[in-house]
């Protein structure tokens, strides 16, 4: 009866602190580590107010953010070439947070309350500028390294195709 008492007093103290029993073990005298928040705290400022784009139309910054693309494994969740898998498309004209220069930076820099985490302590301004050079180069002429489709996959424009279209033969 007794060790049956101690196990309801212990379950109501862990329900009272909030220990759902789901987090890791934390050894005695270490730090718990500490979470963060996902996306930008309401109220808070801006990461790009005041800033300017400094590698707008830039070629080179775009290739670089191409590299740290792939060097801070945006890929993983974006998609090789940002075509999406786990996280959106960046290859979109319009983002829901905003397609412009600074809308991105924050994106990537505050985070996005549906799964993007915040760079902005872990990537210097900088890269995190051409990041956003890379990836507002996606679509157009200046994208370093497009996606190719592979030759088996490749369907042809029937228009310039001398043979007869299936289906359109004329019967004699």
């Amino acid at each position: 009866m007794r060790s049956c008492l101690a196990m309801i007093i212990i379950a109501l103290l862990a329900i009272a602190t909030g220990c759902n029993g789901s987090g890791p073990a934390v050894a005695a005298g270490a730090e718990p580590a500490i979470r963060t928040n996902v996306g930008p705290i309401p109220g808070a400022s801006s990461a790009s107010i005041g800033q300017k784009d400094p590698y707008a139309n830039d070629p080179i910054a775009a290739e670089n953010g191409r590299r740290l693309f792939v060097w801070y494994n945006c890929y993983g969740c974006h998609g090789g070439h940002g075509g999406g898998g786990m996280g959106p498309s960046l290859r979109r004209k319009h983002f829901i947070f905003g397609h412009r220069g600074a809308q991105i930076y924050d994106s990537i820099a505050e985070g996005r309350s549906r799964g993007m985490p915040a760079w902005g302590t872990k990537i210097p301004s900088g890269q995190i500028w051409q990041l956003v050079a890379y990836i507002q180069s996606l679509r157009t002429p200046q994208e370093p390294d497009p996606p190719t489709e592979p030759a088996n996959e490749q369907v042809p424009n029937p228009m310039h195709n001398n043979r007869i279209a299936i289906g359109t033969q004329s019967q004699h």
